[in-house]
């Protein structure tokens, strides 16, 4: 048990300065502080929990089980401090900060070449890094690594945000705000025979299917869909890429199901056959979802302008979709936050 009354808490900011930084080097340099310095600190940090908290890896520092556990907490108590002490300022044209997203590649094609844009123009010195989405509820992840944002489809993880806090009618761990709206469609190569003839519910179940699956679960929203009417499809194939599955189908006999805006926005729907499908399926729900702990860190509420920014001029190029209004307001967050891209098929 940690005795408080003589702990030192300045021994967190450099657990917390490690934990961001995997590299004790870094970590010092981050704090001013020199690397032996920083080194001692955690040494005593260990003594005093007893725990390794770091162990060597081939890329810098892995923390252990237990310093995973606590940063969480740890890291968004210093950000509230930070915050409270000394509120950032951020200014877009000076800032020099790096932000890291979590996006499918149907996301990124919209929102990735007009944000690009907006940061040449306003803020040069921001860089931005994408992640791959490989997950639906990615508030793991959002605890325990430096990503800012996920962007996409987390319908369990959003029921779950949005019931905390209506059950404790305060901000949770987590902030969300809607995106963007939009509808799937079927797709194949022009000269698919069910290109010249409309697309029925048994012509639809009789063809061959490749599903787009980031979990690479052989079952998606479709086919819980025809489970609904007692029927189901084969899936011949599964790929964790929207854009790999439309050069696949292209390609082949295959039938997938994608974005009606990814088809838009990669010019995809100029060489594949699209079509409504002849089934009911709920809209797309594109959402951002992030750690309210991470909203403290300067420019996040910015970075979140610009993505929804970055969504009505994606939309107002490609089309069709629709984009949260100017002044729809956060749905539940610490500092502002909604719902996400819909997953894969």
């Amino acid at each position: 048990m940690v005795n408080f009354r003589t702990f030192d808490l300045n021994l967190l900011r450099v657990f917390d300065a490690v934990m961001r930084e995997g590299n004790l080097t870094r970590a010092a340099s981050q704090l001013a502080i020199t690397q032996p310095a920083a080194s001692n600190a955690l040494r005593r940090l260990r003594d005093a929990l007893d725990d390794e908290l770091f162990v060597r890896a081939a890329h810098g520092l892995e923390p252990t089980p237990y310093a995973r556990a606590i940063w969480p907490a740890v890291g968004g108590a210093l950000d509230q401090l930070r915050s409270a002490l000394a509120p950032p300022e951020f200014d877009p044209a000076t800032a020099v900060r790096n932000f890291v997203i979590a996006m499918a590649d149907a996301t990124a094609t919209l929102l990735m070449p007009p944000l690009v844009r907006r940061i040449e123009r306003e803020a040069p010195g921001i860089s931005l890094r994408v992640l791959p989405l490989t997950t639906r509820d990615p508030r793991h992840a959002l605890e325990t690594t430096d990503i800012d944002l996920a962007v996409g489809f987390f319908p369990q993880a959003i029921r779950a945000v949005t019931l905390h806090a209506m059950e404790q009618d305060s901000p949770g761990p987590f902030g969300l705000q809607r995106v963007y709206t939009s509808d799937y469609v079927c797709v194949m190569r022009p000269d698919h025979p069910l290109s010249k003839v409309p697309l029925t519910l048994d012509a639809f179940c009789a063809a061959n299917h490749l599903l787009v699956s980031f979990s690479g679960r052989p079952f998606g929203f479709v086919d819980e869909a025809l489970a609904a009417l007692g029927r189901s499809r084969r899936v011949v194939a599964t790929v964790n890429q929207f854009f790999v599955a439309g050069q696949v189908v292209e390609n082949s006999d295959l039938l997938t199901v994608l974005p009606e805006h990814f088809l838009a926005s990669t010019g995809l729907g100029d060489v594949l056959a699209v079509r409504r499908l002849p089934l009911a399926t709920p809209p797309v729900h594109i959402d951002m979802l992030w750690a309210t702990s991470a909203a403290a860190r300067p420019g996040h509420k910015w970075l979140r302008e610009a993505l929804l920014e970055a969504a009505r001029e994606g939309f107002a190029v490609n089309g069709p979709a629709r984009t949260v209004d100017d002044r729809t307001p956060d749905m539940f967050s610490g500092a502002g936050g909604g719902p996400a891209d819909k997953p894969s098929d």
